[in-house]
């Protein structure tokens, strides 16, 4: 392999989008040329041999906790979020399917029309068979995130790394658009982050990270090939483990 492709250092990993990396500068639902560009992210590192799963959040449609806070019943508010992760996911699938990149979206909420139902073992078949795995619909139940669904199917497939992909190059000490003294950090530990109550991702997510494992990889999407970068084993962003 040359240096200018070098060997893949995962063999399968969880790619974590928020719903608002859909929306480029709309400010609201998807910009289909931004869902392209993602997509096509995502057929390079697929193109290199790495199997590949994706979780998108739904922010950029609906946010569950928002609702609940305006007076929402919040497992309503969840479900509804769920459903809105269930778009996104039909969007990148379609995105994928254009660039001749085989995929499947897995709901955890059944809705047999539009996606499979998750089930682990036909999950694994589809990775090894060379198609991108999007799940949906989080864990299928309120309270819980989708970095948190992320975290479990990553450790449920037997993922290598989740790579949470942001709008900034890794994780800061505090928010770097607001203040320039932002330090980043280049490695953490899962309770460094658990403690200091950094934006990475829940507490929920992050522990289960730790108790199995799984390493983090924090980095900036809007840059590309960063996914193919992080992929490759070079050292940007924050790496969490």
């Amino acid at each position: 392999m040359s240096e200018r492709h070098p060997k893949p250092v995962y063999k399968r990993i969880v790619l974590k989008l928020s719903g608002e990396a859909l929306q480029g500068k709309l400010g609201y639902g998807v910009d289909p040329k931004v869902a392209s560009s993602i997509a096509q992210e995502i057929k390079e590192v697929h193109e290199r041999g790495v199997e590949t799963a994706v979780v998108v959040g739904a922010g950029n449609i609906f946010r569950g906790l928002q609702a609940s806070r305006a007076g929402m019943d919040r497992a309503t508010a969840d479900y509804i979020g769920m459903l809105a992760t269930i778009i996104n996911s039909m969007v990148l699938q379609d995105a994928l399917e254009k660039l001749g990149v085989h995929s499947r979206v897995q709901s955890a909420l059944e809705i047999h029309e539009l996606a499979e139902p998750y089930i682990r073992r036909r999950a694994i078949r589809h990775l090894e068979k060379g198609r991108v795995v999007i799940f949906a619909a989080g864990t299928g139940n309120p309270y819980f995130t989708t970095d948190t669904a992320a975290a479990l199917r990553a450790i449920e497939i037997g993922a290598d790394a989740i790579l949470k992909a942001t709008k900034v190059d890794g994780v800061y000490d505090r928010d770097p658009v607001k203040d320039k003294r932002a330090k980043k950090f280049e490695k953490l530990d899962y309770l460094e982050v658990l403690k200091r109550r950094l934006e990475v991702m829940d507490s929920t997510a992050i522990s289960l990270c730790m108790d199995n494992h799984l390493p983090i990889v924090v980095f900036n999407l809007t840059r590309h090939g960063n996914i193919r970068r992080v992929v490759s084993g070079e050292r940007i962003g924050t790496r969490v483990e």
